[in-house]
């Protein structure tokens, strides 16, 4: 596993993806919390035994309310972002911890 998860991250930890870079300002006007996220944990795939990291979007809620929830493979939840593609990003990683 990425010691880059355990060294950055725990679960309740609240986490912005880098394309909230992207987002205009009216975007954020109308979901302030969009691109933004809290980990629940880590999970173990039960077939392929891979880690994948467990968050919960705190700007996409199901039918009841809750909040949805995601899983991403471990080593892409902590993967580079690729400046090539995204240039004007700043961010250097695809999530990174929020400073509240």
């Amino acid at each position: 596993m990425n010691d880059y998860f355990y060294d950055h991250f725990t679960p309740g930890d609240r986490i912005k993806h880098f394309k909230r870079e992207l987002a205009t300002r009216e975007d954020l006007e109308k979901i302030p919390n969009l691109y933004l996220y809290e980990i629940v944990g880590l999970a173990t795939h039960s077939e392929t035994r891979d880690e994948l990291v467990i968050y919960k979007a705190l700007y996409d809620k199901d039918q009841r309310g809750n909040y949805k929830l995601y899983a991403r493979p471990a080593e892409m939840f902590c993967s580079r972002v690729d400046h090539k593609k995204y240039p004007e990003v700043k961010q250097k990683y695809r999530f990174e911890k929020l400073n509240d």
